[in-house]
């Protein structure tokens, strides 16, 4: 079953999850058997560390730039490694769209990107930062179709 892993550095891999024991393989990838759940678009589930924040795992702002697109507003801080599946109908774990895998590449070479960028040019603020990821994360998810 196609999945992906979003790493806090951005970086995406394509994963090949077992159908018989997804969610052991999710935990494994995750690093942990604390799994939350994010469901930020019908088709697709997010895979979230349960403790990540209060172990103080670094952010993962690919991952939050992509469920705050495709959800369209800004949400709450992402951390560590995160999985995204696909999501049937019924609510069970599927192989992943492959639009959606392009929202997911997209997003995060644009984080990337944006951070690189940041290095030499700064944000004036904050939440100037946090509004120009979403916007370009936004444009990514709707140059692709939703």
């Amino acid at each position: 079953m196609h999945a992906l892993r979003i790493d806090p550095d951005a970086t995406v891999t394509d994963l090949n999850l077992p159908t018989t024991d997804a969610q052991s393989a999710i935990q494994e990838h995750i690093g942990s058997s604390a799994v939350d759940h994010g469901v930020y678009h019908q088709r697709a589930v997010l895979h979230i560390h349960g403790n990540g924040q209060n172990l103080g795992l670094p952010q993962n702002l690919a991952a939050w730039a992509l469920a705050s697109a495709w959800r369209g507003m800004p949400l709450y801080p992402l951390a560590g490694p995160i999985v995204v599946t696909g999501r049937t109908a019924s609510g069970d774990v599927a192989a992943l769209d492959d639009d959606l895998v392009q929202h997911a590449k997209a997003v995060a070479q644009t984080v990337r990107d944006t951070l690189s960028e940041w290095r030499t040019r700064r944000p004036a603020s904050n939440e100037a930062a946090v509004n120009e990821l979403l916007a370009y994360a936004a444009r990514d998810v709707a140059s692709r179709g939703q």
